[in-house]
């Protein structure tokens, strides 16, 4: 049989498709088919790292059966990157090579990926056999699929195929049609002597260092398992500069890099357990088959695209995604039960059969047999339907999609915390987008209702070297909270090495990480940047949390003081005095609390409820964090140092602020008073952001605040608070960029981690009788 295998993906950006079509083809070759594989290929030049953000192709041999279609450009899809054809020439040589080819059959790897097997629906003249691979709930990028013809354009297939039942649920849900599940396959070799005993527990995460596959999680929970156990972690798939932002300490990791398949087949072999916490995105997880075929069993997230692979207690474990605690525990009771973990690598060897290349070829050809052997079209009508895709080619009756399928995701735990998850994110989404809709809306108005014009005018006739001078002194508070952070730090750390320096690179790369992303991640990034340059970052990262909310209290102190003067000041608050009062016991009624709560949580120990004992207990060690990070105030010297240095930030910012108000020319009209007025407005409006830099409810505080406080237009308002905003974001540029390029970090790094800084506590277990084991009990 003369085959046609089309991938829409690069042959030297290998992935899991091209993994796939690779060894397909070597499987057909080598029971004497007449192949040819229709691909992509990136050579490694200037112009292919550029289209492919630095990242450099890998060197592998042109196989006899390749037929190159010209370089590709690297897009964000799914929580990876697809290197996909974008140019007209590839299309063209595809369909020139397909015309002349004489082939039985077309096979398609991933129809709807643009730009390839797309047009390669419509342009065959043969049998087409299509394989989907993905798995997405993501309804706009498939509904655009939609919009453009993807269904009609999928009719032209005669079979089609799906490499898991998440594959098929997706193809299903948004597309229609019928899929029978031929899975990935895997090289199955045969075994030699059992796997050496180890004094360790060998884990082994094979993948590459991006989000959706959970290696941060495993990072987390490492770091306290290493704690517990003797464990040794080995990382495929990423280098080392990929994977060493996010760690806090690498003892007893090595990171492999991309390596073959015969050194990743060794690694796999090695391990006593492969460990692949993905958060989600998966269709089938080519690395479970490939660590069965090497009698490892796995522990995986459970996923809808894993659960068509692992069968949970016999050949691996599923824990919950994104949950670090459960995942260092399963790790942990492998270890401490050998004869269940040599039991599971018997069975993931047998399971290995089910997707050994020889079957799944096979059935591949059938799927060929089929498509050959599809009826021709008997009537006109059948004939121009098939060609123009609206009659399936199969001939069989046409199914729709199905858009209300239910999820094939695993249920969360009745009760528990993930099992609300969902609709509290539901809940959540739905409030921050009505919020920017809102936020929108308003700012439409606003323009409509000031002038764009006017609004233009008051930008243009602001003095640029007041400008200038604001930014100036803007970045300049941002070193002086370095400063009191600093005081801060050497309090709550006696025994560390805290500098300057590192408490200034801490702070800017918050600062930096605050402006451009959600959920005040800019809190744990820059404690992870200090924590890190301690030497014991483990340890400290609590710690050097618990300083923050330091920091935090003495900022609410300076609110309080803004507070005073902005009601003191602006008529609008004339007759609120109450307010003052309130504002001003609000830190000591704060300060009460942390300091008297803990003995207070501690008599709820004795509680018979164990729910309100876990949740008394985190409130207490969270509290007893924050008292560690108040050690500063029980210090006279360095206390007064952040005291003095926090506040006189803060009347840094407030000077910068007045100083914008000299630049459009507003200080006789808002003085100093209006200074203090927008930036406690700003501060208190930005508690919860609702877009991101609060843009827009940002400008409508200074609207609000010097309108209707101090008579000033509402085209300069809104000229100065789109002023205010650009230079406080240019702060954080300014001073955040060059600090992560000094501590070689990129913003995705910090980001990645930060999202993952939640510390990870492993309960003590008692010690077991193994002899074997025994180097694993508890501490």
């Amino acid at each position: 049989m003369r085959i046609a295998l089309v991938s829409p993906y690069s042959w030297t950006y290998p992935g899991g498709v091209t993994r796939h079509i690779e060894a397909l083809a070597e499987s057909f070759l080598t029971d004497g088919h007449d192949v040819r594989v229709l691909a992509p290929f990136d050579p490694d030049d200037r112009r292919t790292r550029l289209l492919h953000r630095g990242a450099a192709p890998q060197q592998r041999p042109v196989p006899d059966y390749l037929i190159p279609l010209g370089g590709t450009i690297g897009f964000n899809a799914n929580g990876a990157v697809s290197n996909l054809t974008a140019t007209p020439s590839g299309v063209l040589k595809m369909r020139n090579e397909l015309r002349a080819g004489g082939f039985d059959v077309v096979h398609l790897h991933e129809p709807v990926a643009p730009t390839l097997c797309w047009d390669a629906c419509a342009s065959a003249n043969a049998p087409l056999v299509g394989t989907f691979h993905a798995y997405s709930t993501n309804r706009i990028t498939n509904n655009v699929a939609n919009v453009l013809g993807a269904r009609r354009m999928l009719n032209h297939l005669h079979v089609r195929i799906a490499v898991s039942e998440a594959a098929a649920w997706t193809a299903q849900r948004f597309y229609g049609g019928r899929y029978r599940i031929i899975p990935n396959g895997v090289a199955v070799p045969d075994l030699g002597a059992p796997k050496t005993p180890s004094d360790r527990l060998r884990v082994a995460f094979v993948g590459q260092a991006v989000e959706r596959k959970g290696l941060p999680v495993l990072l987390r929970a490492f770091e306290a398992l290493r704690e517990h156990i003797p464990v040794e972690l080995t990382v495929v798939g990423a280098n080392r500069s990929e994977v060493e932002p996010l760690l806090l300490d690498d003892r007893g990791i090595t990171v492999l890099g991309r390596v073959d398949d015969d050194e990743k087949r060794r690694v796999l072999e090695r391990a006593d357990v492969l460990c692949a916490p993905s958060l989600g995105g998966e269709s089938f997880g080519m690395v479970l088959t490939e660590a069965f075929a090497a009698g490892t069993p796995v522990v995986a997230s459970d996923i809808a695209g894993y659960r068509d692979v692992v069968r949970d207690g016999l050949d691996g474990v599923l824990v919950p995604r994104g949950d670090a605690t459960a995942l260092a525990e399963t790790l942990r009771d492998l270890w401490l039960d050998p004869r269940r973990r040599a039991a599971m690598g018997v069975a993931a060897a047998a399971h290995a059969q089910r997707f050994a290349w020889p079957r799944v070829s096979a059935e591949v050809v059938g799927a060929y047999q089929d498509a050959i052997e599809t009826p021709s079209p008997r009537t006109t009508a059948e004939r121009i339907g098939v060609r123009i895709g609206t009659v399936p080619a199969d001939m069989q009756p046409k199914i729709a999609a199905q858009r209300k399928l239910p999820s094939i995701e695993p249920p969360a735990p009745a009760g528990s915390s993930s099992s609300r998850r969902p609709v509290l994110a539901l809940v959540r989404k739905v409030v921050m987008a009505l919020l920017a809709l809102a936020v929108l809306a308003g700012t439409v108005l606003a323009f409509r209702r000031i002038g764009v014009d006017k609004v233009g005018s008051a930008l243009l006739d602001s003095s640029p070297p007041w400008v200038l001078a604001g930014l100036g002194i803007m970045c300049l508070s941002m070193a002086v909270r370095a400063v009191a952070w600093e005081a801060i730090l050497k309090a709550a750390l006696p025994d560390a090495r805290v500098r300057l320096r590192d408490a200034m690179q801490g702070t800017f790369i918050g600062v930096l990480m605050s402006a451009t992303l959600p959920a005040r991640l800019g809190e744990p990034s820059r404690a992870l940047i200090v924590a890190r340059r301690t030497g014991r970052p483990r340890e400290h990262f609590p710690i050097v949390l618990g300083t923050i909310v330091s920091q935090t209290l003495l900022n609410i102190l300076a609110l309080v003081l803004l507070g005073i003067v902005t009601l003191s000041s602006v008529k609008i608050f004339k007759g609120h005095q109450d307010a003052l009062v309130v504002a001003t016991i609000a830190p000591l009624v704060l300060l009460a609390i942390v300091l008297i709560a803990p003995p207070l949580l501690s008599a709820a120990r004795h509680t018979r409820f164990s729910k309100l004992q876990e949740l008394t207990g985190r409130a207490r060690r969270a509290l007893a964090r924050v008292r560690d990070g108040l050690a500063v105030f029980r210090q006279p010297r360095l206390g007064a140092v952040a005291l003095f240095a926090q506040l006189g930030a803060w009347v840094l910012q407030w000077i910068s602020c007045y100083v914008l108000l000299v630049a459009f020319g507003l200080d006789d009209q808002a003085g100093i008073g209006a200074a203090a007025a927008v930036l406690f407005a700003v501060n208190v409006t930005a508690v919860l952001p609702a877009t991101p830099s609060n843009l827009g409810i940002f400008q409508a505080a200074c609207v609000v605040v010097l309108s209707n406080g101090y008579g000033v237009s509402h085209a300069d308002a809104l000229g100065y608070g789109i002023v205010l905003q650009a230079v406080e974001i240019a702060t954080a540029v300014l001073m955040g960029m060059p600090a992560l390029l000094k501590e070689g970090l990129s913003w995705k790094d910090v980001r990645l981690r930060a999202m993952q800084t939640s510390p990870v506590k492993l309960k003590a277990q008692p010690r077991h009788g193994s002899a074997t084991q025994g180097s694993a009990a508890e501490a």
